[in-house]
């Protein structure tokens, strides 16, 4: 019995040995490597540059703009002790003809002063939403080109700005966004000042039957109070597709307080493929958030898009 005992000690030790990270340095940047990736003699530093410049979650994005597809939409906005004050729950189908778009509501449930008489939102984050995946008329001449693309926020005010800056802390998280007070910068998480605050692990690992390589960016355990008064991003998780580099999901959390606004939300973004794009298949947020002169909003919102037509 003792034999065995020590033999299952040994043995355990001896796994942890061989599974042990390893840590790299790329262009003065500090990346932990796991035991699967360097076994397997992959070429990180490649992969690594991939994944800092990647820009097909946000191609995900807009290649909805060039198709039809229809969406279950389910929003809800919770009162301070957590029940349902407003709610939306929708069905509903974009199409596309000659290059245009148009959007029908095919089905609708309202809750609470989701609307006002008016049937505008009487909140923020469903203006957001609706940006996202509603749309109003028909609108054309758009595509989905990302290649060169640059947000400007130069010629938007008030409400348009903001949603312009939400969207690009949705599309590219990680990457730093201009004109937001106090966390612009706090936003990059690839310069040398993030390095600094965040670890950075490159993993494989199985995603729903299909094996991806797992980029996961978290805060350091030993942070000072200072320090830890920078971070921004609670944790950033990204799957890609070990054949083609795309994003097939994202699990990312937000939370920051900054005198004049507070705010923590997470999302999560699952992707599917339709012939040789990929797009967004389900969106889920939860998200708390206070400006100042503004009613915090609470808010929890699932978006699943399904039947896909080119």
């Amino acid at each position: 019995m003792r034999y065995l005992i020590f033999f299952s000690i040994a043995f355990f030790f001896v796994i942890q040995l061989v599974a042990q990270d390893s840590s790299v340095v790329i262009d003065e940047q500090r990346f932990t490597l796991s035991e699967v990736v360097v076994r397997n003699n992959f070429d990180y530093k490649r992969l690594l540059a991939q994944i800092k410049e990647d820009t097909t979650f946000y191609k995900a994005f807009r290649n909805l703009r060039i198709l039809g597809f229809s969406a279950y939409n389910d929003i809800q906005m919770m009162d301070k002790k957590g029940k349902v004050q407003a709610s939306l729950s929708s069905k509903t189908r974009q199409n596309t003809l000659n290059g245009c778009r148009s959007m029908e509501v095919l089905e609708e449930k309202v809750t609470g002063d989701f609307y006002d008489a008016k049937k505008n939102y009487n909140y923020t984050t469903p203006e957001l939403y609706a940006s996202l995946f509603f749309t109003k008329g028909s609108i054309c001449g758009e595509n989905n080109i990302v290649k060169g693309r640059v947000r400007n926020f130069a010629d938007k005010r008030g409400i348009e700005k903001h949603k312009e800056q939400l969207k690009m802390l949705f599309f590219n998280p990680g990457k730093k966004i201009a004109g937001i007070p106090f966390i612009g910068d706090k936003l990059d998480l690839y310069d040398d000042n993030a390095h600094k605050l965040y670890n950075y692990k490159l993993d494989v690992q199985e995603y729903k039957g299909s094996l991806c390589y797992v980029f996961s960016i978290l805060p350091k355990e030993t942070l000072s109070f200072l320090k830890k008064d920078q971070v921004v991003v609670d944790q950033m998780v990204t799957w890609f597709d070990m054949r083609t580099m795309e994003v097939v999901a994202r699990n990312y959390s937000l939370s920051y307080q900054a005198g004049v606004y507070d705010f923590d939300v997470s999302m999560e973004v699952e992707m599917t493929r339709i012939n040789n794009l990929i797009v967004p298949k389900t969106l889920r947020y939860k998200g708390d958030w206070d400006v100042v002169f503004k009613k915090r909003e609470r808010a929890i919102f699932t978006a699943t898009l399904f039947d896909f037509k080119q």
